[in-house]
């Protein structure tokens, strides 16, 4: 996905989207994973979930300034709306993105 493309997706997108950051060789996004793929199917209808991989799309990683990953960044109508850097359980995530959506 192209950054021109990713824009245009992001913008497009009646619900909250939230972009993962990830590399294949990243312990800890192996870890967000499973979390991530339970967290789009439980609050399917309430959010989208997609994954940038960073060493395929390193123009979106610089844009965004992603330093460590995973990175999750939450996007409302087009624009950045919350950040988290590092693995956590799915309830965490939950809890930290909730009041968010």
């Amino acid at each position: 996905m192209a950054s021109g493309d990713f824009d245009a997706f992001i913008a497009s997108q009646s619900l909250p989207v939230l972009a993962d950051f990830w590399a294949d060789w990243c312990g800890p996004c192996k870890m967000m994973a499973p979390v991530l793929q339970d967290l789009a199917r439980e609050w399917k209808g309430r959010i989208t979930v997609i994954k940038i991989d960073t060493d395929k799309k390193p123009d979106l990683a610089s844009r965004f300034g992603i330093s460590g990953i995973p990175t999750l960044i939450l996007f409302k109508g087009g624009r950045e709306t919350h950040r988290i850097t590092g693995a956590m359980p799915l309830h965490e995530l939950k809890r930290e993105l909730n009041p968010r959506l």
